[in-house]
């Protein structure tokens, strides 16, 4: 299928794979006023639209049930979305659907009243849709989720195998910490890091959150410490690639983990696509596999973080009714057959769903890695101050990994100033 792509320089933008139970989605109220053969374009935002492949699943398939409907995404840099989107919907724009790609920019769109209430169509759903309560803004909805991820360990089997060492599973973060130091070889251009730590801040402060009851909404953060210590250390010791120059390069996770530049790599479950992708492409030949998010005690007891991704209809759509029936779709049974087929963890739940679930390697490791008890918390609590809260860390996070401020320092700010620019 060809697709015409509108890119972003136009504008001035989980749980584990149980699943159980079975549910329809009730019909969406557009559905009554859509005439099904009136051609119709929908513009749908979305970010890196040929490295995210759930996108082009997804409009395939809603596609294939509606013919009369040709969906054209908005193509976005993933960098640039949340800004580029704020803009759009600041000013007026017209793309019919905006994929929301967390729960901090849904907060702020849904409050300032930027987004169609969806409510009517969110009432067919209940427990087989995992992360629609996060949505729930008092008592009406936004937005629905069509995706569920949680965060795992990424990791290079064949490297794990040539420095002697097991698979990492249920390892504590020290121990992460001495695999990626006993993982690191060579240097120069030819370096192979012992581990890849993305420069989003939910690497260092969701994860920290998670594993010991932080809130990051609280104006408290001494629960971060250990984890900018641990991420500090490693990049410092040189057994990951240094925060500075993976910020300033933009360098991408999935080049580092398919090329076999690093060795591990603390990534979301979305990343399953990816490399799906990439080896059925022929782009890459990594052979890997997936263990838990290091725990601070190795118990048995695993806590990671994660969170849904959802459509939303723009408050200025165009086309209002071929919009909410897409949400609709993708939000249901046949949305998500189409991305579990593909590696992308749902957040509809359905034998059918499970079954059509192939993409996660066969070894023991991996299978219960997904499958296993966890505790998956939500990345960033949801309120009207979460954007606020957000700006705030991600700019204290940036000067303590690039050694401008210290731990200690760069933490007291981020208290101090939530409190003072927020809380107060």
């Amino acid at each position: 299928m060809k697709r015409s792509i509108i890119g972003g320089a136009a504008f001035m933008a989980a749980t584990a794979l149980v699943l159980t139970g079975c549910s329809g989605s009730g019909a969406p109220a557009s559905q009554e006023t859509l005439d099904p053969n009136e051609e119709v374009t929908l513009t749908v935002s979305v970010w890196n639209y040929d490295q995210t492949p759930e996108f082009q699943a997804l409009f395939e398939a809603f596609e294939a049930e509606h013919p009369n409907i040709t969906i054209e995404p908005v193509d976005i840099l993933a960098d640039d979305y949340p800004e580029k989107v704020t803009t759009m919907l600041s000013g007026g724009d017209t793309t019919d659907v905006i994929t929301m790609k967390n729960a901090i920019d849904y907060a702020r769109y849904a409050t300032r009243g930027q987004l169609q209430d969806v409510s009517d169509l969110a009432d067919g759903y209940g427990e087989e849709l995992a992360g629609l309560e996060t949505f729930d803004t008092e008592g009406k909805y936004y937005a629905l989720p069509y995706r569920q991820d949680f965060w795992l360990l990424y990791y290079n089997k064949d490297l794990f195998e040539a420095a002697g060492l097991d698979a990492p599973d249920n390892i504590t973060w020290d121990e992460y910490a001495e695999y990626a130091e006993k993982l690191t070889d060579a240097s120069g251009s030819q370096k192979v890091y012992g581990t890849y730590q993305h420069y989003w801040r939910s690497v260092v402060q969701a994860i920290s959150a998670a594993q010991t009851d932080g809130d990051l909404l609280s104006g408290d953060y001494g629960f971060m410490k250990d984890q900018y210590d641990l991420a500090l250390g490693l990049q410092n010791d040189g057994y990951a690639l240094d925060y500075a120059t993976a910020k300033t390069q933009q360098i991408s996770y999935r080049t580092m983990f398919e090329t076999g530049q690093a060795a591990m790599l603390p990534m979301g479950t979305w990343y399953i696509a990816g490399i799906k992708q990439a080896i059925d492409e022929g782009k890459s030949s990594v052979n890997w596999g997936v263990a838990q998010m290091p725990q601070i005690k190795a118990d048995g007891d695993i806590t990671t973080f994660g969170s849904p991704t959802a459509f939303a209809v723009n408050k200025n759509a165009k086309n209002s009714a071929a919009a909410k029936l897409f949400l609709d779709f993708a939000a249901g049974e046949e949305g998500a057959k189409a991305i579990a087929a593909i590696g992308v963890v749902p957040a509809y739940s359905s034998d059918a769903v499970t079954s059509a679930f192939t993409a996660l390697p066969s070894d023991d490791l991996s299978v219960e890695t997904f499958q296993g008890d966890k505790k998956v918390v939500l990345e960033m609590p949801v309120s009207d101050d979460t954007a606020d809260v957000s700006t705030i860390l991600d700019e204290e996070h940036d000067l303590v990994m690039v050694g401008e401020k210290s731990v200690d320092d760069g933490i007291a700010e981020m208290e101090d100033r939530v409190t003072s620019e927020v809380l107060e």
